[in-house]
C-alpha cells in the first residue's frame, strides 16, 4: 500500500479527519534524497497501515502548504498528532533523510 498523496485541496481535511497520527513526507520529484526516501515511505505506509496515516506532499505542487509549515529544505517529514483538545498539531519534524530506522523511531514515538 503506497503512501497517500496529499495536495493543497485535501491536506487540511486529511489532518482534520484523521483518527491516528499523520506523517507527511514533503518532497519534490527532482530531489535525490527524496527519491531515496520514497520506497521507504511506501514500505512504512504498508507496515503501519492501521496505526498511522503516511502521506506525501509534492512541495512544487503545494507551495502554499509547504510555506504554511515553513518547509525550507526537503525531504522534510512532519508528524501531526492530536493534542488534548483534539486539535491536530505538529508533533515531530525531521529534515533530511534519516533512513528507515530514523523514520521508524519518529513513528514509534508518535504512537507511544
Amino acid at each position: 500500500m503506497p503512501a497517500q498523496h496529499l495536495d493543497s485541496s485535501n491536506f487540511q481535511s486529511t489532518l482534520d479527519n484523521a483518527k491516528t497520527p499523520v506523517l507527511v513526507d514533503f518532497f519534490a520529484e527532482w530531489c535525490g534524497p527524496c527519491q531515496m526516501a520514497a520506497p521507504i515511505i511506501d514500505k512504512l505506509a504498508n507496515d503501519y497501515k492501521d496505526k498511522i496515516i503516511i502521506a506525501k506532499l509534492n512541495v512544487d505542487e503545494a507551495r502554499d502548504v509547504a510555506g504554511q509549515f515553513n518547509v525550507m529544505s526537503i525531504p522534510t517529514v512532519i508528524i501531526f498528532k492530536k493534542d488534548d483538545d483534539g486539535k491536530m498539531q505538529e508533533h515531530d519534524r525531521k529534515i533530511g533523510f534519516p533512513g528507515e530506522s530514523g523514520y521508524q523511531k519518529m513513528i514509534e514515538e508518535a504512537l507511544a
